[in-house]
C-alpha cells in the first residue's frame, strides 16, 4: 500500500475483531489494536472476566494476539460515555414499557464516535471492526452498510445508526468472510483465540437477568406491580412491574388462562402490561422515528412520498416487504405486505433496498396500540 494508511481496529478479545486486525496488516496497512474499557466497577469484575466483549479478559486476549501479529496494542478508557450513552439509555427505556437495543446504541455512539475521534486525534485514517458486514460508496456518492457474505452471521441491522462520515473512515474486512473462513484464518496465523466462543448475551448484564439488573440500577425508582389487563381494560391478574415484560413474550406471565396468551402492549402511564391470544401479537404497521439515512438521502424520501422497502424488525427478523412512507421529517410509517410478529417499541425498523440498507430508525409504535 503506496500511502500506508493507518487504523485502529476495535479489539474485543474475539476470533472476529482478531482476524480484521490480522487481515489488515497483511494487506499492508499501519495497524494499530484497541480495546475499549467499558466496565463499570469491579462488582462487575468476576462476572465479566470469562468471553464477554467487554470482559476484562478481553484485555489479554487482545494483547496476545496483537503480539503474534506484530503492531501495538492500546487500552483506552471509554467507561463514562458508555454508562452514559448506553446504560442510561437501557434503564430509561425500559422503565418506559419500550424495549431497546444497547447493542446500536453502543455501535453508534462508543463503538463508532468515541471510538473513531480518538482514532482520528492519534493519526489513524481509518477505524475497522470484526462485525459481519461490509462498507460501501454507491453510485450516488452515499456510504452505506451492504449485507456480509453469510446471512448466518450478518450484522448489518445493527450497524444501521452509523452517520456518513462515520462509515467514510470505518473498514469491515470480515463482511467478506463466512464464519468456518474466519477460525481457520485464525487457526492458520496461530492466533490463541481461533476456538474462541462467540459472546452473545448483553456485555453488562452476563447473567442475562434484565430485570435484577434494572433493579439494582433503579432502587426505589423500579416500576412496581400493577395489572395484567385485556385490551379493552379488563383485568386478568397481577404482574411483576413492566420492566420484566416485552411484546411477544410468553414464558413467565403466570396467568391462569388454561391456554398460551402473549404481552401485546405496554402502558406505562397506567402501569398495565396487555395481554391477548396469538393473533394479537401480530401487526401490518408501524411508525418509527430518530431517523438515519443510508443508501438513501433524506431528500430522496421526502414528506408524502413512499418507497417499497425491505424490513427487519429485529436482529434475528427473517424481514419483510413494505412500503415506507416518510409521514413527518422524523417519521417513517412502514405498511407491511403481511403481518409480523412482535413489533416492539424500542427496537430499530431497519430498512433494506436490496442488500444495502436504505435507512432506518426506532419503533415507536405498532397498528394495535
Amino acid at each position: 500500500m503506496p500511502d500506508r494508511k493507518t487504523v485502529a481496529v476495535a479489539m474485543s478479545g474475539g476470533v472476529d475483531s482478531s482476524v480484521a486486525a490480522y487481515l489488515l496488516h497483511e494487506q499492508g496497512y499501519n495497524v494499530i489494536g484497541v480495546t475499549m474499557q467499558i466496565w463499570l466497577d469491579e462488582g462487575l469484575y468476576e462476572l465479566s472476566r470469562a468471553d464477554g466483549c467487554c470482559s476484562l479478559s478481553a484485555v489479554d486476549d487482545a494483547e496476545k494476539v496483537c503480539g503474534i501479529i506484530g503492531i501495538p496494542h492500546k487500552v483506552v478508557n471509554f467507561k463514562d460515555v458508555f454508562r452514559e450513552k448506553v446504560i442510561r439509555d437501557f434503564i430509561d427505556e425500559y422503565s418506559h414499557g419500550r424495549t431497546p437495543n444497547p447493542c446500536i446504541v453502543c455501535n453508534r455512539y462508543v463503538k463508532w464516535e468515541s471510538l473513531l475521534q480518538w482514532s482520528l486525534e492519534n493519526g489513524a485514517d481509518y477505524i475497522a471492526t470484526g462485525h459481519y458486514a461490509r462498507v460501501v460508496c454507491l453510485d450516488n456518492g452515499r456510504y452505506t452498510i451492504q449485507r456480509s457474505v453469510t446471512d448466518a452471521k450478518d450484522q448489518t441491522y445493527a450497524l444501521y445508526n452509523l452517520t456518513q462520515d462515520q462509515l467514510a473512515h470505518t473498514l469491515m474486512p470480515v463482511g467478506e468472510y463466512e464464519k468456518p473462513e474466519i477460525r481457520r484464518i485464525a487457526k492458520e496465523a496461530r492466533l490463541p483465540v481461533s476456538d474462541k466462543p462467540d459472546s452473545e448475551e448483553i456485555c453488562f448484564i452476563p447473567d442475562n437477568d434484565y430485570a435484577g439488573f434494572l433493579e439494582r440500577e433503579l432502587g426505589s425508582r423500579t416500576p412496581p406491580e400493577g395489572n395484567f389487563v385485556t385490551s379493552d381494560g379488563r383485568i386478568l391478574g397481577r404482574h411483576k412491574g413492566i420492566t420484566h415484560y416485552t411484546i411477544g413474550q410468553r414464558r413467565g406471565l403466570g396467568l391462569p388462562m388454561g391456554h398460551h396468551v402473549f404481552v401485546t402492549g405496554i402502558r406505562p402511564e397506567t402501569n398495565e402490561v396487555v395481554v391477548g391470544e396469538g393473533d394479537d401479537v401480530y401487526t401490518s404497521t408501524l411508525s418509527c422515528t430518530g431517523l438515519n439515512f443510508m443508501s438513501i438521502s433524506g431528500e430522496e424520501l421526502p414528506v408524502g412520498k413512499s418507497r417499497r422497502l425491505f424490513c427487519r424488525i429485529r436482529y434475528r427478523h427473517p424481514g419483510e416487504w413494505c412500503t415506507v412512507y416518510r409521514t413527518a421529517g422524523d417519521r417513517l410509517e412502514a405498511r407491511f405486505e403481511a403481518p409480523v410478529r412482535a413489533v416492539t417499541p424500542g427496537q430499530a425498523a431497519v430498512m433494506y433496498d436490496g442488500d444495502h440498507i436504505a435507512c432506518g430508525g426506532t419503533i415507536e409504535k405498532r397498528e394495535t396500540e
